[in-house]
């Protein structure tokens, strides 16, 4: 009974925090809620006409795409270099390690707005940094005045380099403490069997790492597809649409258009459906983690 009792104040914190934005937010998405709502402070129940709006509008599906493909490879390339940078940190000498540590804390410490806003600096036309390596690399011309963020595959590609940036350190800390767990036994055993450093990686280190690598994917789809300063810092959703995502539809449906009530459904829209896929991935991890 003790343990329950010491779990009340975390569970009072987390429903006054995250419990009562969430009803408020789903009654919000039953009135028409608009710009008189806040002059006046009434709003009139409109029943389930703001979701009916959100699932007949045309955007809902170009939108819903572009944000499982984006969150998708965010998800990916941070995993994967993620992965990538633990594996190094476990093959590297103690002095090379601790700097790999502190460079992965730095960027990661380094909050969003800021990150972002430096990110523009980097590609911005004339004085961006990038931009001038890249010509003095003269594979692609003079990009000096070129706009990466005007473009609809650059812009895409500029976003999710500085999400992925923000999001390897996490995943790449927990992995190496993943890593650094596994007994190297099972290692010179596989060695004396004559398997190769990728037969090892793929025999010994994979399986022992699986239930470490699946809490980090399901934290990263949790971010990744609510990702919302950075892209609105970057490029409002454009161009033309190119990074609106879910998060950018909701903001910009609720603030843009004065239409409070529609940008709440769509975003408890969002929710249930983050909800479906986590718990979907939830269950696959349970099972991994029965199995190890």
């Amino acid at each position: 009974m003790q343990p329950y009792i010491l779990l009340i104040p975390a569970v009072v914190l987390l429903a006054a925090v995250v419990g009562y934005p969430l009803i408020r937010l789903g009654v919000i998405s039953t009135q028409g809620f608009g710009l008189r709502t806040l002059i006046t402070g009434r709003a009139t129940s409109v029943g389930t006409a703001n979701y009916t709006a959100i699932l007949h509008d045309s955007q809902l599906a170009p939108v819903l795409v572009r944000t499982v493909v984006f969150a998708a490879s965010l998800v990916a390339g941070t995993v994967v270099i993620g992965f990538g940078a633990a594996l190094m940190m476990v093959a590297a000498g103690r002095k090379l390690r601790v700097a790999m540590m502190l460079a992965l804390l730095g960027a990661w410490a380094m909050p969003t707005v800021a990150s972002t806003l430096v990110w523009q600096w980097l590609f911005q036309p004339t004085y961006g940094v990038v931009n001038w390596l890249l010509t003095q690399l003269r594979v692609f011309g003079d990009v000096r005045q070129h706009d990466f963020l005007a473009g609809t595959t650059s812009g895409f590609v500029v976003v999710w380099l500085l999400v992925v940036w923000i999001s390897v350190p996490f995943v790449a800390l927990t992995l190496y403490a993943g890593l650094s767990q596994i007994p190297g036994d099972y290692y010179e055993a596989a060695a004396i069997d004559g398997a190769g450093y990728l037969r090892r990686l793929r025999t010994v280190t994979v399986p022992f790492l699986r239930p470490v690598l699946m809490l980090v994917t399901v934290l990263s789809v949790i971010w990744d597809f609510n990702v919302f300063n950075q892209i609105w810092i970057l490029t409002k959703g454009g161009p033309d649409g190119a990074t609106t995502t879910i998060a950018i539809w909701s903001f910009t449906q609720a603030f843009a258009s004065q239409s409070y009530g529609q940008g709440a459904a769509i975003a408890v829209f969002s929710v249930v459906l983050l909800a479906v896929l986590v718990g979907w991935w939830v269950r696959r991890l349970v099972v991994a983690g029965e199995e190890t």
